[in-house]
């Protein structure tokens, strides 16, 4: 008897697989960081590395997005940028992502309609794609130790909103142990790496304080 579990349908699954799953990063950039008073800087910092992290280990599409850039707003930060080696930001002048054709049209490209989303602020450039994808008919999932809003009655307020039209929230870890869901299976050891920096860099932290 095999000590591996069958492996569902990856395409049709309920639950989120490296092959029906699409992830996009939106707005990591200083200016935004900047605004962020609903959570701990460097603990947002350590989640939203790892998330990359888990992205490009699982092989997830990547649609990596910035606003203004061009009209003087800085970049995707560095520590991201490292972790999604060879991903091409879109830049846009929108506060909806949704609404920058290119970034929908990366989104649509992908065949994909588990749509992860992530990004900073909460309530603005998460909330807005977030509401209008589940529109679209996106199954949409927001991961919610990797954001941030501008206090945390505005993060909250946009959590409760987003849920309420139909979005799932999800966490680093939790999506990290989705997507591979068996030690058994072949490329355990890209979670058990995620496992230990996402311990490493939690303790880090307390250890910080």
């Amino acid at each position: 008897m095999s000590d591996v579990t069958p492996i569902r349908d990856p395409l049709t699954d309920t639950l989120i697989t490296p092959e029906n799953a699409v992830i996009s990063f939106i707005d990591y950039q200083p200016d935004q960081y900047a605004g962020v008073g609903s959570v701990n800087h460097d603990e947002l910092l350590a989640h939203v590395t790892i998330l990359g992290q888990v992205a490009t280990s699982f092989q997830l599409p990547v649609v990596l997005s910035t606003v203004f850039v061009k009209h003087g707003m800085g970049g995707t930060n560095t520590e991201l940028l490292a972790a999604l080696p060879g991903v091409e930001e879109i830049d846009r002048t929108t506060l909806n992502s949704w609404e920058d054709p290119d970034f929908k049209q990366a989104v649509e490209q992908t065949g994909r309609k588990k749509l992860i989303i992530a990004g900073l602020w909460t309530e603005v450039c998460v909330a807005f794609p977030t509401l209008d994808a589940l529109r679209d008919g996106y199954e949409v999932y927001v991961v919610v130790d990797a954001i941030g809003g501008v206090s945390q009655a505005s993060h909250e307020a946009a959590i409760q909103r987003m849920i309420q039209a139909g979005a799932k929230p999800i966490s680093v870890l939790s999506l990290a142990c989705e997507l591979q869901r068996d030690w058994g299976r072949a490329g355990a050891e890209r979670l058990r790496a995620i496992l230990r920096a996402y311990f490493g860099a939690m303790h880090a932290l307390k250890s910080a304080k």
